[in-house]
């Protein structure tokens, strides 16, 4: 069965709870991504920053971007997955929470980043309509 570390990407960038909203959103262009981990000065996992998060969170509600740190707007503890979780269970676990990203948990370190399409691809053909429905709600 196809395992996690098999379909992340490794070594995920982050932005630091110190960050400001602005140095993410670049940080974001910059890689072509549209969500990033927020990691503490610890390098633990504090949670996980969307580019949707940054439009709602401090743009529509004029706020200043240059001042809104990433760690403001990390949200409870983050939804993960195990480095070693098969790919049915992190459909399950996307399906539940219905995000379309996993930071990926080796022990206490991030090791990588699941996304929707790695699982897709990982995934039975039936399975991946499931995914995409249940996540899409």
């Amino acid at each position: 069965m196809t395992k996690a570390r098999d379909i992340m990407t490794r070594d995920p960038a982050c932005v630091r709870t110190s960050d400001t909203a602005l140095d993410a959103a670049k940080r974001m262009a910059e890689l072509g991504v549209g969500a990033l981990p927020i990691c503490g000065e610890d390098n633990r996992l504090k949670g996980m920053l969307t580019d949707r998060d940054i439009v709602v969170e401090v743009l529509a509600e004029g706020k200043d971007p240059r001042a809104v740190r990433a760690g403001d707007l990390a949200q409870g503890e983050a939804v993960t997955i195990g480095a070693d979780d098969d790919a049915d269970e992190i459909f399950r676990t996307m399906s539940r929470h219905q995000v379309r990203r996993l930071p990926v948990i080796d022990g206490h370190d991030l090791v990588g980043i699941v996304a929707q399409a790695d699982v897709a691809r990982a995934l039975d053909d039936p399975q991946v309509g499931d995914l995409l429905e249940a996540i899409s709600r």
